[in-house]
This record gives structure tokens, sequence and C-alpha cells, in this order.
């Protein structure tokens, strides 16, 4: 896209957070233990911006303090805060989040995946899109949708 079209041509750029080392316990298939919010953060905080060659973490869209972990009920909720409050990729983002998490996760977890309340002038429709099952499912189904989305999802080199 070019840079005359974008819709926030200067994002607010954040530090990464630190990677956490995986410990022992993580490193052992023997030892059986619960998801928590920082092992789903570091699952999604490297999806991509569909706009700008950044992450998701590094333009705050995604934090870790924003995500739920039930593993007795088996639930996840992520929250993501869109950059301005007119973004048109709320959708895109939403969906890459859920794409990448239904990938990753055992089938066993309801993931719902929501704009953060009063962060975007359209949250009401945006949410009510990413929670419509025949929804998500038809533009999974569009070729150039699941293409974008596979780029947003798609590992990038560190630097």
């Amino acid at each position: 896209m070019p840079l005359d079209q974008l819709e926030n041509q200067n994002p607010e750029v954040y530090h990464k957070s630190a990677d956490r080392p995986p410990t022992l316990e993580e490193q052992d298939d023997s030892v059986v233990d619960d998801f928590d919010r920082r092992e789903i953060f570091d699952l999604i905080r490297e999806i991509n911006d569909p706009e700008h060659p950044l992450t998701l973490e590094q333009l705050h869209v995604l934090q870790e303090d924003l995500i739920q972990v039930d593993n007795e009920k088996n639930t996840l909720h992520i929250n993501f805060t869109p950059t301005i409050p007119h973004c048109s990729m709320a959708t895109l983002i939403g969906l890459s989040i859920r794409v990448k998490l239904l990938r990753c996760l055992p089938a066993r977890f309801k993931v719902t995946v929501e704009v953060t309340p009063g962060t975007h002038n359209a949250e009401e429709q945006v949410n009510k899109q990413l929670a419509d099952k025949e929804r998500v499912a038809a533009a999974l189904e569009n070729s150039h949708l699941i293409k974008v989305i596979n780029q947003c999802i798609a590992p990038r080199a560190r630097a």
C-alpha cells in the first residue's frame, strides 16, 4: 500500500518484551503444564501488522495484560487495541490473531478475540464479525483473504 494511503502513517512504536527463556518443566514433555497468558502472548506477539513492517506487539495492538486464559474451562480471551479508532484493518487483525491461535492451540480451547473496549469506532460490529463462526469460516475460504492472513502470521527474520 502506498504511503499516502496508510490510515496511520506514523504509528507510535513500542519496545518489544524480552524473550522468555523456557523453564526446565516447560521443556520436559512428561510434565503437564497449563497455558498461561505469557505463553499465549508469545504465540501471537510476532504477528505482522497488515499495513506496517512492524509486529502487533511493537504497535501495542497486543499486550500481555489483555489476555485471559482459563485452563479449567478451556477458554481464551484476547483483547487487541487498534492504533487508531477508525482502523479499517481491525477485523483483519482480529482474524489473524484468531487463525494463529487456532493453528497453535489444542482444539479444546474456545478462542474469543475482541477489540479492547472503547478503542475503536466500530467496536461492536468488529466484535460481532469476529464472534460469528459462519462469517469467520466463510472469510477463511476466501483465497485472497487467507493469503493476507498467512502473510500476517508468517514469521519474519529476526534482526
